[in-house]
Formats: structure tokens, sequence, C-alpha cells
């Protein structure tokens, strides 16, 4: 099996880049997420006719979570379970696909509102945790990915990438990423890759590609069965070459065939 995590700021502008994408790489699964449309402006059509069909959690003009599928799938989820915002934020969506859970989540920034906004964020980490716990006692085989917006080191950003209070880098922002690793879960590229620096952002401004001043905020987190079938996972850095990317590139994770 072979699936990947892809925050494409805004997807009618990234169409075309995910299809050619999909075309190249054929994953069984693809988590979209910063889609900045409604589920009646995603173009579901497109993906269809590539061999894909979708599930969209919409909202104007922010946020926004799909999963495109070339297997058969049961929407399980379209919010996280015990996550509650006012105004609502569409940044979770799950499927079941044989006997795989796929979790795609676009994990709150924490850097705008405030203290209400850094709260939200954490609070998100919180409900994210509670509901691993729920799958991980149902013995359930499960995937967690999407853009957490958390560096879960300091060897998960370039030196002086950001500022020590960024909430991205914050000690219980990582705590809290830490904390889903300690129930059991494992980071698929740090579990191939325990030391090196491997990004999947790269700010538009100030030339952070061009200096590789990056960060790594994007992650897939396999509960313990998916973990010992793992094969690989690899930033798909190319992508962030391309005239006009996105600022994220895919994480790609590949799994030895089994039961799901």
């Amino acid at each position: 099996m072979k699936f990947a995590t892809w925050n494409v700021n805004s997807i009618r502008q990234r169409q075309d880049h995910v299809l050619q994408w999909l075309e190249r790489e054929q994953p069984d699964l693809l988590g979209l997420q910063e889609l900045k449309c409604t589920e009646e402006q995603f173009p579901a059509d497109m993906f269809r006719k590539a061999g894909y069909d979708s599930v969209v959690v919409g909202q104007k003009s922010y946020n926004g979570v799909a999963i495109l599928s070339r297997v058969p799938f049961t929407v399980t989820h379209r919010t996280l379970p015990g996550w509650e915002c006012d105004p609502p934020q569409a940044r979770y969506v799950e499927i079941r696909t044989g006997a795989l859970t796929f979790g795609n989540l676009y994990l709150p920034n924490g850097n705008s509102g405030g203290d209400a906004g850094y709260a939200n964020k954490l609070a998100f980490m919180a409900a994210l945790a509670e509901h691993a716990r729920v799958l991980l006692r149902a013995g359930t085989d499960f995937v967690l990915a999407g853009d957490y917006n958390v560096c879960p080191t300091d060897e998960d950003l370039a030196p002086g990438a950001l500022s020590p209070d960024d909430a991205l880098v914050r000690p219980a922002s990582r705590a809290a990423f830490r904390t889903l690793l300690w129930l059991g879960l494992t980071d698929a590229l740090r579990a191939l890759h325990p030391v090196g620096r491997f990004y999947t952002f790269w700010d538009y401004q100030a030339g952070a590609w061009q200096r590789d001043s990056g960060l790594r905020i994007d992650h897939a987190l396999l509960s313990p069965r998916l973990a010992e079938r793992l094969l690989s996972a690899t930033p798909d850095r190319e992508e962030r070459n391309m005239k006009q990317p996105s600022d994220h590139v895919p994480l790609i994770v590949t799994l030895r065939d089994g039961a799901a």
C-alpha cells in the first residue's frame, strides 16, 4: 500500500499539480489539506476521471481537507471526535478501507488569535490523542497523517527558520506531539531516518526554498501493526521546484502488503 499527505495551499490553483502527481506516483490514498474551497467547488469530477473517488470537508477560503482514494472506502468521521471550534473549521476527515482507518488532519497553526488561538491548537492535539487511544483500544490499524504544524525537534527545522516562541516549536506543542508517540504511534519518517534534516515545507518568503530553510511539519503516524509493515517514508522535494508550487510537498509512505 502507498499513501501520501499533501498540503496543497488551494486545490483550485494546484489541481493540475495534483493530477500530474497522481499519474506519476499512483498512490492508493492521498490526504489533502488547506483546500481553501467549499465541497461544491472541489474538482471531484477531474479526480474521478483520473481513477480517484474523494471525500471532502470544505470551507470557503480557509482550511479544508479531502481524501482521494482509488480503493473502495467508507467515511467514518467528517470532524475530529471531541474537538469543537466556534465557528466550525474544516480540519479532519477519516475513512476506512479494508482493515485500514485513514485519518487526514490539518492541525491549527496556533500563531494567530492570541492565547485563544494557541489553546485551540492544543485542544485539537488533545482530542487527536484521545481519538488515537480509542482506536488503539479497539485494535484498529490506522494512520493519522497530515499537516501537524509542529516541528517535533530542533532537527526538524533549519537553523533560524522560526523564533523560539513560534507555536510550531513551543514546548507544549512538542509535548502534545510526543504524547501521540508515547501512546505507541510511530513517526513513519523518523522510524526509517532517525537523524538528518528532512523538510516538507519552505516558506514563499526570503528565498527559503533556495536556501533550504525548511520545516518538517507534515507527518504520518502509524499504529503498531502498520509500523511493522513500513517500507519507506519520503518527502517529494521535487514538487517544491515546480512552477507555482504549494509551499508544502507530499510526504509519501509505503507499506508491505498485509490485511489492510
